[in-house]
């Protein structure tokens, strides 16, 4: 706005200044108020009781006098003009107000412009930005910390979108701006913004009518944000059409606190119009000067007004320019106006601007007011560098009965919490969710469980739900022909699903697709975007280029891509060693390893430690042996030149892909396979004919498409391991809580086993499943062993016969007297069992010579002395020759 368009046009109305000298008796402060509302009121009492505590006190303004000036605005942005150039004529060093943030707008340029400082604690925009405007100053929390507050309780509660209805002013307006970005910070949004005519313009139709509009909405989640004349309306609109009941949930700014607080007990009427509703209340400390005040309150209103917190914010921004004004004088500054020069000479103009002067002490005294750091009525007030008030904090209050409950607090400190803010401010911050606590809320309609925000709208449409018109596969969707019923794998999970909603869910199927090849599930997944769907169902793989437009609830099946190809397989013969038994086979072949570890014992049990103890031990020792020939005993079944995914990328080979799916893409983009070397397939049928005549070398596909492909063809298997994870879900607009609410129901659904029923029930076939899998090997008879057999029967033999052979010469070579023949108790069976113990015998080591001749030197009574060789070499001979005799007998 032109600003010397604006004073010429009020310059009628002004005269000329009457100068009372510097530092003058009595310091003039204005105050811009609409008087008639609630604020208003509140702030003109406790303004005078400021004024009066002021002036009774001459420490404070050394001996000078306050003098606070009123004017009525009215609600009249012009009005307050008019009062902010009337101030001026008396000198004003600052003024207090105006009420509402388009007049602060106005008001904010004219106070740069003669340097006079500009408080309010009820303007409280965000906009409203100290580089605009550097001589206004917010004496209360501005809404950008309401708008915080609502914004994570919002979030505290699990809610994802809200509506939001304002009034069409600077203030509401901007402050849900404000909301809108803090709430996409947590991930939630405004659905729908119902705006009002600005108060008090707003109109019963005015409120009916968007009312009505958001009763066919989805969201329940409603934030009111206007003055208390339109809010007190909007309530008992939305009362009388039943939208103060279950399920909705009404968050209310500051005004409806000031309602609460000022006429408490409230009227019936109004009561019942806001049961349930939440709203937050700036929080002051308690403290004892601050009870001391309130219960001057009804002597000072005359019980005019109950009272609210901005009573004490009026009381304290009074105090805040007296404070302020005394540092400035007590410093050398002066109280001095002067003419603006710019204003002199205006070409063409009678009219006399200079009337207007400029306060030259301006910028001091908005110095001071910025260092302000007193303990007042609303506890500590200090200013950081952004001027806003340190440690902003709120009340959230829940409208029950006739009155209001104390719900929690929101503090920029630590969020939400159930304990007094000032109490934290000690601590560390911690926002974290953990952290956040709020008691139990009464919700409208009597609720004390969560709502859950979200409901069908009321207007009786079904939901679109789009679903593929498949051709092939149609065990996951099948659209039965000639009705319009649909069924499939992918139909029931979805309807076992909705069974678990805890609302109703009306819908209808639509099928996407010509009929003659399976559409493109990207362009069905593309029309919820549009909104041509509310949702879609059906065998949607979850992938990253889909994610992107909508959202899809938890994955119902596991999917991946996978590459089938044809395998060979090895036939049996005799000597298929390595091949999967039969019952009979595995007796056999566990009783050959037992035959063979014995016969191993008995070969090694004289002469190896490893095979002597106790026979715990050896019976240990002949398992760990035979365990060793299961190495032979494990090869593949089926060969294939494809190995995997890599085979196919390092070749020139053509790969099959099935129509519609996102392999295609996949392929090109990610694995950048050119697209003349794709081949797309429309069935299973075109699959086994194109693998069978090698018009492509392998087929990639989703595991859930080839587990029914190789049901039915045991010739093909699956090469390698999926090389891409996934899954399936269903896919609803972004935001959407149905995707929630639907993930929680597949949860339930996995959890109780009625996901893996319908599983079973669709997809278990397994006709020859146990062929096609490149891990799958044959099951072998004994036939094919008889050649194994008979060579290591035969080995055996022979090594036992060679070996009992040789033990029975060594017996009968034995000295009688070793042998115990003579006794008369020798008979067959003893001469047999002492065979046995000389087999059992451990054979000792040889020991080498010089040994031998000490142990013999010493059992003969010689003492050894390495100085005497003959005597050595005789006793060597003599040994030697006992030894040859022993061997010969």
């Amino acid at each position: 706005m032109n600003l010397v368009l604006l004073l010429s046009t009020f310059s009628l109305f002004i005269g000329v200044l009457s100068e009372e000298g510097l530092n003058p008796a009595i310091v003039n402060v204005g105050a811009i108020f609409s008087f008639n509302t609630i604020n208003g009121k509140v702030a003109k009492v406790a303004m005078k009781a400021a004024e009066d505590d002021i002036n009774s006190d001459p420490s404070v303004l050394g001996g000078r006098k306050l003098s606070i000036k009123l004017h009525d605005s009215n609600f009249s942005s012009f009005l307050g003009i008019l009062g902010a150039l009337q101030f001026m004529e008396i000198d004003t060093v600052a003024i207090i107000g105006p009420q509402s943030s388009e007049m602060a707008h106005v008001l904010s340029t004219l106070a740069n412009e003669l340097q006079v400082p500009l408080l309010s604690f009820t303007a409280l925009d965000p906009s409203l930005s100290p580089l605009q405007y550097p001589f206004f100053v917010q004496t209360a929390p501005n809404d950008e910390f309401q708008m915080t507050a609502i914004a994570e309780m919002v979030s505290y509660f699990s809610w994802s979108e809200v509506i939001a209805i304002f009034s069409d002013d600077d203030q509401s307006r901007n402050g849900i701006i404000t909301l809108g970005d803090k709430l996409a910070d947590r991930r939630c949004r405004i659905s729908y913004k119902a705006a009002l005519p600005p108060d008090p313009s707003a109109k019963r139709g005015d409120v009916l009518r968007e009312l009505h509009k958001i009763q066919m909405m989805e969201s329940r989640i409603i934030v009111l944000h206007s003055f208390s004349r339109t809010g007190l309306l909007v309530f008992e609109v939305a009362k009388s059409l039943g939208m103060m009941g279950k399920g909705y949930v009404w968050i209310a700014s500051t005004s409806l606190s000031t309602v609460l607080d000022s006429f408490s007990p409230l009227k019936p009427e109004i009561a019942n119009s806001i049961q349930g509703a939440l709203t937050l209340r700036p929080h002051t400390p308690d403290s004892k000067r601050k009870r001391d005040f309130m219960s001057r309150w009804n002597q000072l209103s005359n019980g005019s007004i109950g009272f609210n917190p901005y009573g004490l914010y009026a009381y304290d921004t009074v105090w805040m320019i007296a404070r302020a004004v005394r540092l400035l004088l007590d410093q050398g500054g002066k109280i001095s106006f002067s003419n603006d020069t710019r204003l002199d000479g205006i070409s063409g103009s009678t009219l006399n601007l200079s009337a207007l002067n400029a306060f030259d002490g301006g910028k001091q005294l908005l110095s001071k007011i910025l260092e302000t750091n007193m303990t007042g009525l609303t506890g500590h007030v200090q200013f950081n560098q952004d001027r806003s008030l340190i440690n902003p904090s709120y009340d959230i209050i829940n409208a029950v009965g006739n009155g209001q409950r104390l719900v929690g607090y929101w503090s920029n400190h630590t969020g939400l919490s159930i304990v007094p803010p000032e109490t934290l401010y000690s601590e560390k911050p911690n926002r974290s969710s953990s952290n956040q606590h709020l008691d139990k809320v009464v919700w409208p309609g009597g609720e004390t469980a969560r709502p859950r925000g979200w409901v069908f709208p009321n207007n009786g449409r079904e939901l679109r739900i789009g679903i593929p018109r498949r051709v092939s596969y149609r065990d996951f969707v099948l659209l039965v022909n000639g009705t319009d019923k649909v069924q499939g794998y992918c139909i029931d999970v979805f309807l076992a699903a909705i069974k678990l909603l805890p609302y109703a869910f009306p819908y209808r199927f639509i099928p996407f697709g010509d009929g003659h090849k399976n559409p493109s599930y990207y362009e069905l997944v593309n029309k919820i975007k549009s909104g041509v769907f509310d949702g879609v169902v059906g065998d949607i793989a979850i992938v990253t280029n889909r994610t992107r437009i909508v959202d899809f609830t938890l994955p119902y099946i596991e999917s991946g891509l996978v590459v089938v190809a044809p395998v060979k397989k090895i036939s049996s013969s005799a000597w298929s060693f390595a091949r999967p038994f039969t019952p009979l086979m595995w007796a056999v072949t566990a009783a050959f390893f037992l035959i063979v570890g014995s016969v191993v014992w008995i070969l090694e049990h004289r002469r190896n430690d490893e095979f002597r103890g106790p026979p715990k031990q050896q019976f240990a020792t002949i398992l760990c042996y035979t365990a060793s020939l299961t190495s032979f005993l494990t090869v593949q079944q089926l060969s294939s030149p494809i190995k995997g995914i890599d085979t196919l990328i390092g070749s020139n080979e053509r790969i099959g892909f099935q129509v519609g799916s996102f392999a295609e893409g996949y392929l090109m983009e990610e694995l950048n396979i050119p697209k003349s070397r794709l081949v797309p397939l429309g069935s299973p049928e075109e699959y086994a004919l194109a693998l069978e005549r090698r018009n492509v070398a392998a087929v990639i596909d989703e595991r859930p498409y080839v587990d029914l492909f190789l049901s039915e063809h045991c010739e093909f298997s699956v090469r390698g391991q999926e090389f891409t994870k996934s899954g399936w879900g269903f896919a609803f607009p972004r935001d959407s809580p149905l995707a929630i609410d639907m993930s929680t129901a597949i949860l339930s659904l996995s959890e109780n086993g009625e996901l893996q029923k319908i599983h079973d029930r669709w997809l278990s076939k397994s006709a020859c499943s146990s062929e096609n899998s490149e891990d799958d090997i044959e099951q072998l008879d004994l036939k094919s062993f008889w050649g194994l057999f008979v060579i290591c029967g035969i080995a055996c033999m022979l090594a036992l016969l060679v070996y009992f052979w040789l033990m029975f010469r060594k017996f009968s070579r034995l000295p009688p007297e070793e042998l115990d023949t003579t006794s008369p108790s020798t008979s067959r069976s003893t001469r047999l069992q002492t065979f046995l113990s000389f087999v059992d015998e451990k054979v000792e080591k040889p020991k080498s010579s010089s040994k031998r001749k000490r142990e013999s030197m010493s059992r003969n009574g010689y003492h050894i002395n390495d100085e005497s060789p003959h005597r050595s070499g005789r006793m060597d001979r003599n040994m030697s020759q006992s030894g040859d005799s022993w061997l010969t007998q």
